[in-house]
């Protein structure tokens, strides 16, 4: 049976401090024991958003953060971690998609040496309902 963490995009959604959302697509990887997630820059408004309120709602999506057809929300709550607590985490998204993830570190390590945002320094860690 697949599940949420067989996607290659969701639509995440979180929560601003008014309490209106906020939603766009991220890649997805299983992490084992009921927990999914993604790498994401610091720097991010998610990672902002999360940081404050740690509701989620995740479901599968294309590229463009457009929900598929005849899918059900997920709903979870996440955490950020840094530093060597990341590693792990992006070692999973790195073996899901490859050369992507490294095509993507690359280009956040040269927006981050041109002083737009810190790359994919972090992972979120969604644990499902």
């Amino acid at each position: 049976m697949a599940t949420i963490a067989d996607e290659k995009y969701v639509a995440l959604t979180t929560y601003k401090k008014d309490g209106s959302t906020k939603t766009l697509p991220v890649w997805i990887a299983d992490f084992g024991d009921g927990q999914v997630g993604f790498t994401t820059s610091s720097s991010s408004y998610k990672v902002t958003r999360i940081n404050n309120d740690s509701r989620v709602i995740i479901q599968p999506s294309d590229s463009r953060g457009t929900v598929k057809d005849a899918t059900e929300p997920v709903t979870g709550m996440a955490v950020v971690k840094t530093g060597v607590d990341s590693d792990y985490y992006a070692s999973m998204v790195k073996k899901k998609y490859g050369a992507q993830y490294g095509a993507i570190k690359l280009l956040g390590k040269a927006m981050s040496f041109i002083g737009r945002g810190s790359g994919s320094d972090v992972a979120v860690v969604i644990t499902l309902d």
